[in-house]
């Protein structure tokens, strides 16, 4: 089962130059805010898609849940 601090890793590697701030109080259900200058001109579902991506298999399993709030930091953007 990954932590919250593996998720945040994951994510931020995962997408350059991002950063990530997760959450899990229940080690299966989390919650990230992501900023990233990598989701300019992408909708809010590319946005979700490009983070959900990263643990692709594992959605369901081992993370059961996984709510995103994303951000582009340039634009103060939060969708």
């Amino acid at each position: 089962m990954p932590t919250a601090e593996e998720i945040k890793q994951r994510i931020e590697r995962g997408i350059p130059g991002s950063q990530a701030d997760v959450d899990g109080p229940d080690g299966v259900h989390f919650q990230a805010a992501v900023a990233a200058d990598a989701f300019a001109g992408l909708t809010r579902i590319q946005q979700h898609r490009m983070v959900m991506d990263i643990f692709a298999g594992e959605l369901g399993g081992s993370i059961h849940a996984l709510s995103l709030k994303t951000t582009i930091p340039s634009q103060g953007q939060a969708t």
